[in-house]
């Protein structure tokens, strides 16, 4: 009979420790609810600040104009300054016709990196990835069609297709330096207009 009692009083006291468990956990849990969404909207927020100054550093070139402003690396006169000697030499070579090892390479330089770079500043606008391929290729096709047209013509000469590559790519160059010349022209204007 004690025994019983015993194991009553054992399982009533469990019931009411499990019941008092639950209520405690029916009342606490709001409070762990709104604990945890405060600490993610806060987690988030941090998360949000530290994207959006990651993206503060980087710059953005939404317009043509942001593009063309972009930085260029501190090697790329260099490099520039290099291609323009060695293509200077082989056109020179060609046009004065001088007997030379460097003459076929120097040359072959010229006659792709002239008009490839006529072509380069007249595509400002272009992905700056799609730019180069795209020079290069028109420059190819300018060499063919001019070899082309002069074969047609009968009038072909190294020297010849030499100068008059040389002149088409200065041609291009310079459309391309006056268009851009004339929008920060119409740009200026209408910073003033608006200023």
């Amino acid at each position: 009979m004690q025994r019983l009692t015993a194991r009553d009083t054992t399982d009533s006291g469990t019931e009411h420790v499990a019941h008092g468990s639950t209520e405690y956990a029916a009342a606490a849990e709001p409070h762990h609810t709104a604990g945890r969404a405060t600490r993610r909207a806060s987690r988030n927020a941090e998360e949000t600040a530290a994207h959006d100054g990651a993206r503060e550093d980087v710059p953005e070139y939404d317009s043509e104009h942001d593009r063309e402003e972009r930085p260029a690396p501190a090697s790329l006169p260099l490099v520039a300054g290099a291609m323009l000697g060695i293509g200077g030499v082989g056109a020179v070579l060609a046009f004065a016709d001088i007997a030379s090892s460097l003459r076929a390479p120097f040359t072959l330089f010229f006659l792709v990196v002239a008009p490839a770079s006529a072509i380069a500043a007249a595509l400002r606008g272009v992905d700056p990835l799609s730019r180069p391929v795209l020079a290069v290729a028109g420059a190819v096709a300018l060499d063919l069609a001019v070899a082309h047209v002069m074969l047609a013509l009968q009038t072909w000469s190294a020297r010849g297709g030499v100068v008059v590559v040389g002149l088409l790519s200065l041609l291009l160059f310079l459309v391309a330096c006056a268009r851009r010349l004339r929008r920060h022209l119409v740009a200026g204007r209408a910073a003033r207009a608006h200023g």
